[in-house]
């Protein structure tokens, strides 16, 4: 699973961004070093043919309260691929509507023993940005009237490349091809059968991988390592 994010202020994430046509994208993103789950995130959206950059909850599902909304008690930030196409399942419709970029620097992830912490390890894009494909959701509170975004990441089975760091799921990173990215955007478009090609894991950039001491501190305990692109 993907379970924390790397969304600094790096100058191939704003490059990203101002392709995805984001203006003055430094004034809107929610920067951060260590994003976990259920914390806030910037994400570029699409809505009636204008783009957006929005904030969102790292949490698909969300729970109302008499304020406001909570992460729900299903775990949810992710979503999982094989679950795009179950009409039953959380992500059946926002990946047929509501389809998100979450542009970052990198993402890291925690290898589990026994359901214990194993070891933690950040993969970082080289010399580039990754857009990470996503999913959200439109919440209206029914006192408030207040609207609010949740989102969550697809995740895909672990790439080959991956797997010594992590073995259970890789996020899906998307080719930084304009019209590609433009058509997932495109709330217009439905036809979902055209992304399929996408479910498969992929390197489109290459990460430097560094195993780290924990994910708060992200302090370097071995040298890092670079993963080619595919």
């Amino acid at each position: 699973m993907c379970g924390r994010l790397n969304i600094t202020d790096d100058p191939f994430v704003i490059q990203v961004l101002l392709d995805l046509g984001i203006e003055n994208p430094r004034e809107q993103v929610l920067f951060g070093r260590f994003k976990r789950a259920a914390d806030t995130i910037s994400i570029v959206h699409q809505q009636n043919g204008q783009r957006f950059m929005s904030s969102a909850m790292w949490w698909l599902l969300l729970t109302q309260t008499q304020s406001g909304f909570k992460p729900s008690k299903y775990t949810s930030f992710n979503s999982r691929y094989d679950k795009l196409h179950v009409q039953s399942s959380a992500a059946y419709h926002p990946f047929r509507y509501h389809r998100c970029i979450i542009v970052v620097k990198g993402f890291g992830e925690t290898q589990y023993q026994n359901g214990k912490p194993l070891h933690y390890h950040d993969f970082i894009a080289e010399n580039s940005a990754l857009c990470l494909a996503g999913l959200y959701k439109y919440w209206q509170h029914p006192i408030t009237g207040k609207h609010v975004l949740s989102c969550s990441v697809i995740t895909l089975p672990p790439h080959p490349k991956l797997r010594p760091y992590h073995d259970k799921a890789s996020p899906m990173m998307l080719p930084q091809n304009p019209a590609l990215l433009d058509k997932w955007l495109d709330d217009s478009f439905h036809d979902v059968t055209g992304f399929n090609h996408l479910l498969v894991p992929h390197l489109y950039q290459p990460l430097i991988v560094q195993k780290i001491d924990k994910p708060s501190c992200y302090k370097p305990v071995a040298p890092s390592q670079t993963l080619m692109h595919d």
